[in-house]
């Protein structure tokens, strides 16, 4: 994705036009709703006191910008119905806000509003939320249970990469989706619950959508990670985390079925007991092919075909690369480094912000996820 090269200098805080708009608009001024009756409130932020701005009366150039908005510092704001800039009362009339402030983090100096979208020069900031699947649950139990790909070996980091090149004068474009390129052969996402199995998850669903583009939807399986999780069990963990490499080398090597033949069984977190043992096997049938010696655990479905793959392969770290293989041969596999705030990222263009720098180490794990990416685009 694009980023303009990173800057400390915030749109928000430009203050060159400190009177921008204030000559105008005196009525909209005196009915407007107060900042923080909006929601509009920034926790700790420094306008008045970085300025060195306190008006007597009314001044309606006494402003600044102020989230997209217009704060005052002058005496005429401390009415009832205020539109002061966060620090008015602290720095011009040395007492406590009307109003309490709200939790924020800090950033570049300053404090802002959580559950907010802003500006970083011309990066946006990502937005975080509170999601209900997280809530009771500790960041250890967090990855613990919600990731589940253990890092690779040397061994594997060492593979050999495949390299795409671009042809001469080929431009990628700005953004691409899979699904609009291969309608109906790009399968939606399975919930993987407490289990720590993205290994298998994310393995099988990169494995379904390539087998469906390059069988031209001839075959179309959502295939199983529940058959990898209690079936591959060399030097694997289940609902405990697994590699990666293993995964694929059992699908190239044994082969999976279906989610609808074998579907995920779901493990809750606190549910003690041994994993689920292994319900469906193969058997090989000759020329690499192997064949189910067992009906479907699920009852009510038949085919229990099995899928194998071609060898996996390492694909290089460029970015270009990596969107031109995909844009060619269908979604790939990544690992992602998960750190604390990870888990209340609800939009944007995430980067990790280590708001927990300063608190103990249990505040601060991180884990390691396997995801499917199935586009690109800019923001």
């Amino acid at each position: 994705m694009w980023r303009c090269p990173l800057g400390l200098l915030l749109l928000l805080l430009l203050t060159g036009h400190v009177a921008l708009g204030a000559q105008k608009g005196r009525g909209r001024r005196e009915l407007a709703p107060g900042l923080h009756l909006r929601g509009i409130r920034d926790a700790g932020g420094r306008y008045c006191q970085e300025q060195d701005l306190c008006c007597r009366g009314r001044a309606d150039d006494c402003a600044l910008p102020y989230l997209g908005t217009i704060c005052y510092c002058d005496l005429f704001c401390n009415r009832t119905v205020s539109d002061c800039c966060p620090d008015f009362w602290d720095f011009c009339l040395g007492v406590p806000p009307p109003f309490p402030p709200i939790q924020g983090c800090m950033h570049g100096g300053r404090i802002y509003p959580v559950l907010g979208t802003y500006w970083d020069n011309c990066n946006r900031w990502w937005q975080a939320g509170n999601h209900s699947a997280f809530w009771g649950m500790t960041l250890d139990e967090g990855i613990r249970y919600r990731l589940g790909t253990i890092r690779p070996s040397s061994s594997v980091l060492n593979m050999h990469e495949i390299y795409t090149v671009l042809n001469p004068g080929e431009v990628l474009p700005k953004a691409f989706e899979a699904s609009e390129k291969w309608p109906n052969l790009i399968h939606e996402p399975l919930d993987q619950g407490n289990c720590a199995g993205s290994w298998a998850f994310s393995t099988a669903a990169v494995a379904s959508d390539r087998v469906s583009i390059h069988s031209l939807g001839h075959m179309t399986p959502v295939l199983s990670p529940q058959n990898l999780l209690s079936c591959n069990t060399h030097h694997q963990q289940g609902c405990r985390g697994g590699r990666l490499d293993g995964a694929w080398w059992f699908l190239r090597r044994r082969g999976v079925v279906s989610d609808h033949c074998y579907p995920f069984s779901g493990r809750e977190r606190d549910k003690g007991g041994p994993a689920p043992p292994c319900m469906m096997h193969s058997r090989a049938t000759g020329r690499g092919k192997r064949q189910a010696t067992a009906r479907c655990p699920n009852g009510h479905v038949n085919n229990n075909n099995i899928y194998q793959v071609t060898p996996a392969y390492r694909l290089g770290s460029n970015d270009t690369e990596i969107m031109k293989e995909l844009m060619e041969n269908g979604p790939v596999q990544a690992l992602m480094e998960v750190h604390e705030d990870f888990f209340l990222y609800k939009g944007g263009i995430y980067s990790h912000t280590p708001v927990n720098l300063g608190r103990p180490e249990r505040y601060r794990r991180h884990g390691t996820h396997s995801v499917k990416i199935t586009g690109w685009g800019e923001e």
